[in-house]
């Protein structure tokens, strides 16, 4: 039945469509200046796209990608490491905290104090999620780095399935930290 309907038809009831909809108050200049940086970029760049190929898929897709990027660089900073010598200098408990994931991998490896530490080192994980292998692949590098220094680390606190998968894949990644 659609196909009987003229083309010129059904591009006017999308026009109107998309004009009812659309919340004109978010592409007013006060508003994008006040939107976080990262989701006006998503606008332009889904927009861009789907103008400049005239084809809406393409536009989605892009947008979609370009979003991605933007929340994994986001959340690549959230996962926080505190450490806490105790009283008598012989073990330090660094307390991760947050998802651990592709993007916070590298941040994770620079929150240590390799040289510094006494020999034994004990990383309390109850308050982090392990989410794939580029974390545990970390994990094995923090692991490396102070075996390299003659020091004992334990791994603590892993939830269910984050425990599950370190098991699975510690000490078979290769540490390229």
């Amino acid at each position: 039945m659609v196909s009987d309907i003229p083309m010129a038809a059904l591009v006017a009831i999308m026009v109107l469509v998309t004009v009812s909809t659309f919340d004109w108050h978010s592409v007013h200049p006060a508003t994008l200046r006040r939107m976080p940086v990262g989701e006006t970029l998503v606008m332009v760049v889904t927009v861009g796209c789907a103008v400049a190929t005239h084809n809406l898929a393409v536009g989605v897709i892009v947008g979609s990608l370009t979003a991605m990027v933007i929340f994994a660089r986001r959340v690549a900073h959230l996962a926080q490491v505190s450490g806490v010598l105790d009283p008598d200098g012989d073990q330090v408990v660094y307390a991760v905290t947050g998802e651990l994931f592709f993007a916070s991998s590298n941040d994770l490896v620079a929150q240590f104090d390799y040289a510094n530490d006494p020999d034994d080192v004990v990383i309390y994980l109850s308050d982090a999620h392990i989410w794939d292998a580029s974390s545990v692949a970390s994990l094995d590098a923090i692991e490396h780095k102070y075996r390299r220094r003659g020091k004992q680390v334990t791994i603590v606190g892993l939830n269910q399935p984050s425990a599950a998968l370190h098991d699975k894949l510690a000490g078979r990644l290769t540490t390229g930290h």
